[in-house]
């Protein structure tokens, strides 16, 4: 998430505390190339020209030029100025004092609509709601099949009779009253684009269903093109706040650090991966600490803790505490890593202070493939080499390949991965403890 900008204002920030006392010329050149940074991701120009204007007229004072830390404090600057320009109020769900409370979807086709109603519905359900997902969009071809899989899938109270979008919506208010559904979802109709037609619709829902929220959906990989539909539907129809999904795959960030800022409405949930669990409520300051590479810390515990075995990670500390993590218990941790998603994501989250991370381990892939080929390959080594990886000579490696169907490549490549994970996990063991403690790194599954 956000790698391509995270990298580039490392490399401002770097040239900053090479520099050691800054100058205001030196300012200057770190405004200018922080400026190209933002802009060469898509952030939205009056967004950065707002937020530039804001960090050099505090860089160029007192702040800054009579810092014992110059360079940090410009990162000190930036990063409150970002967190103030995301800060929402309104950043939580408005609810109606009359259940059930009506949440309104809409986005275009192909921003991941009717999947992001099934996670905010299971979001909002594993927050102690009772939700039921109204399937209101006519339009496309399979999408009330779509999300009734979803929400059979989930075992969520699914509704969608009617010959009308608006029909359909408020028999299934009627519906959820009988049921004591204290929340109702509706995925309603998208387009190719912003057209008078769904317009009308949208308008017509929010009129009959009076909702306490009409939040909007849209692809954060589109960058500009997500706040310009931000600004129109909210310009439009009104709406109260927004989902950005595909964060996961966004490398710019351009319309996470734009759409509060250029439209007004806040960013609510963001859509963070494919499973059904992958959607976070949007915080900003942690947003602004991962794009900084300051990590997100907080996240990853939270994560961790809904996730993980708790008794298996305990088991795991203990080993890891008395050296004795074997490629069994890689192949274990494989497993529970693949439910948070992947090693990447959880680095990702770490600060970027920890650095020194090998790229063989951040690119290991924990998918169903990966996991599978993983177990053949260790289930294919002897009990001493599995407990000893070091004595895994030339021909031994061969044999193992044979055995698992694999290539003698990939048995190199896991244990070179088991080692660097050890090495890994023996750093993040070797902190100062307070320091882990304060963090809340110790929390952290595999934490030494």
């Amino acid at each position: 998430m956000f790698t391509s900008l995270t990298e580039k204002l490392q490399d401002t920030f770097k040239k900053l505390r090479g520099k050691g006392k800054l100058t205001e010329k030196d300012i200057d050149a770190a405004i200018r190339e922080l400026r190209v940074n933002l802009l060469e991701a898509d952030v939205n120009f009056k967004v950065v020209k707002k937020l530039m204007s804001n960090v050099k007229e505090r860089a160029v004072g007192h702040e800054v030029m009579k810092s014992l830390t110059p360079a940090q404090q410009i990162v000190k600057i930036l990063r409150e100025e970002l967190t103030a320009m995301l800060e929402q109020e309104d950043a939580g769900l408005n609810t109606s004092s009359e259940p059930p409370t009506v949440i309104l979807l809409a986005g275009l086709q192909g921003s991941g609509k009717t999947t992001t109603a099934a996670k905010l519905a299971n979001h909002l359900r594993s927050n102690g709601h009772r939700p039921m997902l109204i399937g209101a969009d006519l339009t496309r071809p399979g999408a009330v099949d779509q999300l009734s899989s979803l929400a059979s899938k989930e075992d969520i109270s699914f509704f969608s009779e009617g010959k009308t979008p608006e029909e359909v919506a408020q028999k299934g208010l009627k519906q959820a009253k009988k049921s004591s559904n204290d929340l109702v979802i509706v995925d309603t109709s998208g387009r190719l684009h912003i057209d008078d037609e769904l317009m009308e619709e949208l308008s017509t829902l929010r009129e009959k269903m009076g909702p306490s929220e009409t939040l909007l959906v849209v692809d954060a990989m589109t960058g500009q093109d997500a706040v310009n539909i931000a600004s129109d539907f909210n310009e439009r129809i009104g709406i109260s706040g927004v989902i950005l999904t595909k964060l996961d795959g966004d490398a710019r960030g351009g319309a996470a650090l734009s759409v509060k800022a250029a439209t007004g409405c806040p960013v609510k949930f963001a859509g963070v991966g494919e499973k059904i669990e992958d959607l976070e409520p949007f915080y900003p300051e942690r947003m602004v600490k991962r794009i900084l590479g300051m990590g997100d810390v907080l996240s990853l515990i939270e994560k961790a803790e809904n996730t993980i075995d708790q008794e298996k990670a305990k088991e795991m500390e203990d080993k890891l505490r008395s050296q004795q993590f074997t490629l069994e218990d890689f192949k274990d941790q494989l497993h529970e890593i693949k439910k948070m998603g992947s090693i990447q994501d959880m680095l990702d989250m770490l600060p970027s202070g920890m650095g020194g991370v090998p790229s063989e381990l951040k690119n290991l892939s924990v998918g169903d493939d990966q996991v599978v080929k993983t177990e053949a390959i260790i289930n294919s080594m002897t009990p001493e080499e599995r407990r000893d990886p070091s004595i895994i000579n030339s021909s031994r490696r061969k044999r193992i390949a044979r055995g698992s169907g694999t290539r003698v490549q990939d048995v190199n490549q896991l244990l070179k991965q088991f080692d660097m994970m050890k090495k890994m996990m023996k750093k993040m063991g070797g902190m100062d403890k307070k320091k882990a403690k304060k963090k809340g790194i110790k929390k952290l599954p595999f934490f030494q």
